[in-house]
């Protein structure tokens, strides 16, 4: 059975006017399917976790919408092992898609879903990444990455921005991000942290910017953070960016932008199963782009081919 958890306020509300595109396709080809749509913050969490209870042992879930919405959808997951995940992106940053390659417009996706979930066979699996804080909160799974700091702090941002709104209606909805970083550069306070990976002992960084456990790639609407990061590989590619005055940062943005950071002094990458963070001062905590809190201990760790996929 086909599932669908849809935010039709995803990308300034154009969510909707996809998700009619999506249903003309399915009632044209007379699937039998069932949906939800989205009514508030946590919805798609509660959603998810009801569809997974549903005594059918082969459960199709798609998600209609963000980033934001997928992760919604995958922490409230259960039984992974009879569940198979998929996404059609209507977001504005859309990380979780170009992460996983799908291309085309949503009803094209629409059709890749629907020819995998004909095809017999293993499916393909995605590691996923989880993220607990300060000893004791409750887990947060991510599909793209988590991260303190600078990135955490745009996200967290990015959220309720205006910004982001306008340069939606105008189909730039990518360069939010952009704009968000160079805007919080400046303004925002660095930290000294003991991070330890895996088991190789502890190693202490002076004004760290930011620290980012990478499963894919890239970030924040397609910035390449880890380029070489692998999200079938069993690890996280941490990102690490200390001890590098803000202005020198803000010049070697465009590397960043452009994956050519690796190997610039300030710029680690480190790829591992696990790894735990004490920071300093207090920093901005974010999974997927979802505000975690504002945190001083910190555990990333990768759960190897976790997510069935349909995609």
């Amino acid at each position: 059975m086909l599932y669908f958890i849809v935010n039709e306020k995803s990308r300034s509300g154009k969510g909707a006017k996809i998700w009619q595109e999506i249903m003309t396709v399915l009632q044209a080809k007379n699937i039998t399917y069932k949906a939800w749509i989205t009514e508030y913050a946590g919805h798609a969490f509660s959603l998810a976790g009801n569809i997974c209870e549903m005594e059918d042992p082969d459960i199709c879930l798609i998600v209609v919408g963000g980033d934001g919405t997928a992760n919604e959808v995958i922490n409230g997951m259960t039984h992974f092992e009879k569940v198979r995940f998929g996404v059609i992106p209507t977001g504005s940053g859309n990380d979780l898609a170009r992460g996983l390659g799908i291309k085309g417009s949503p009803v094209e996706t629409l059709h890749v879903i629907l020819n995998c979930i004909q095809k017999e066979g293993e499916a393909r699996t995605l590691d996923l990444g989880q993220v607990t804080w300060n000893g004791g909160e409750k887990p947060r799974l991510f599909a793209i990455s988590a991260g303190t700091g600078l990135d955490a702090l745009v996200c967290k941002k990015a959220l309720k921005s205006k910004v982001k709104d306008f340069l939606n209606k105008l189909h730039l909805g990518k360069l939010t991000y952009l704009f968000l970083t160079v805007e919080s550069l400046f303004s925002m306070k660095t930290s000294d942290a003991a991070v330890h990976f895996d088991a190789k002992g502890q190693k202490n960084l002076r004004k760290v910017i930011y620290i980012a456990a990478m499963n894919f790639p890239a970030e924040g609407g397609g910035v390449p953070m880890a380029p070489a990061a692998d999200a079938a590989d069993g690890k996280l590619s941490m990102c690490c960016v200390h001890g590098i005055p803000k202005w020198k940062t803000l010049f070697l943005l465009p590397m960043l932008v452009l994956g050519k950071h690796t190997g610039i002094r300030g710029f680690e990458i480190v790829d591992g199963t696990v790894c735990s963070v004490r920071l300093k001062t207090p920093m901005v905590l974010h999974a997927d782009g979802e505000y975690c809190g504002d945190v001083t201990e910190i555990q990333f760790s990768c759960l190897p081919g976790k997510l069935r996929l349909l995609q």
